[in-house]
């Protein structure tokens, strides 16, 4: 029995060993061993330029993540088009001046936003494991109220448009797009009831309604949680491509398995990625970013670090082939 309590007693030390490593490693090195993600989508009318999108989510960013501020700063060495920004970006009450730091090089470049939760509610300790346990519950509206008319100022000074339950239309680089958004679906922001007007109002008064010569619109939905109402709600509306986050890639994911979690009802292997959805007989090309940080009280990752997704949307050469 001795020799076998020193086996018994071995293995479990072994395993400890390497889960204190993975815990090491989760919370020190991997969330912040920070990538960009790059995607091409054909997508745009044959006469039409590129459009560079850089997709920001998550960053959850607190004043003193000075690694995280500087590594965001450095992305305006891509020279993005454009900007989508799918919310979460505050992760502290005193985050804003961080927050207006770390995207002022991004200041000119169009673009939109929707929020997270996170940008209005501060976070509160919680057991970190507990994301592990499924998708979260939406939780009460209490916590710390977070400085969301200055955030959103600051978007609007960047030169960002919000789409939070919203629609708006544009033209650029040969270009007609439809950008359509909602609120968070994770705490029931999202007012789909009202997406079928909001689009009417966009489609029978934009600019281009009687111009039959230009090319054909390109819808894009805009979403934080990418909930499948949401999603089906938006490929109803036409949407061509859709960005989202909040999953943060499942955050702690199985290398050879993946994502354990992503925290709404998305299927996990589209937890993060470029993936296509479908609906009603119609698809979109659906991008969900991993994100760039995590809940000051939950501040590890395993086998999923933190990204911003540059996505290059090209001319759909289909009629060429």
């Amino acid at each position: 029995m001795g020799a076998a309590n020193r086996v018994i007693g071995g293995a479990l030390a072994t395993v400890g060993a390497a889960a204190l490593g993975a815990l090491a490693w989760g919370t020190v090195v991997e969330r912040n061993r920070f990538t960009v993600r790059r995607e091409v989508v054909q997508l745009l009318d044959p006469s039409a330029r590129p459009i560079t999108v850089l997709h920001l989510a998550d960053l959850h960013l607190a004043p003193w993540q000075r690694t995280k501020i500087d590594w965001v700063r450095e992305l305006a060495v891509f020279e993005p088009d454009f900007i989508v920004n799918t919310g979460d970006t505050l992760g502290h009450t005193d985050a804003l001046d961080a927050v207006a730091y770390a995207l002022e090089p991004f200041r000119g470049i169009p673009g939109v936003f929707v929020h997270g939760s996170n940008d209005y509610i501060g976070p509160e300790a919680k057991n970190p494991f507990a994301y592990l346990a499924g998708e979260s519950r939406p939780g009460r509206d209490g916590g710390n109220r977070l400085d969301t008319a200055g955030l959103e100022e600051l978007y609007r000074d960047l030169g960002w448009y919000d789409l939070n339950n919203a629609a708006r239309a544009i033209e650029f680089r040969g270009s007609r797009l439809e950008l359509v958004g909602t609120g968070d679906a994770h705490r029931g922001w999202d007012r789909l009831d009202l997406l079928p007007g909001i689009v009417d109002d966009l489609r029978e008064n934009v600019g281009w309604e009687d111009d039959r010569v230009g090319p054909a619109p390109v819808t894009i939905g805009v979403t934080h949680a990418p909930y499948q109402r949401v999603l089906n709600s938006l490929v109803n509306h036409g949407a061509d491509m859709i960005f989202a986050g909040h999953t943060h890639g499942g955050q702690v994911r199985v290398p050879g398995y993946g994502a354990l979690v992503a925290n709404c009802d998305i299927p996990l292997d589209q937890a993060s990625g470029l993936s296509t959805w479908h609906h009603a007989g119609r698809m979109a090309h659906l991008n969900v970013s991993a994100g760039l940080g995590t809940s000051i009280y939950a501040p590890v990752r395993f086998a999923c670090p933190p990204e911003a997704v540059l996505v290059t949307l090209t001319a759909d050469d289909f009629g060429y082939s």
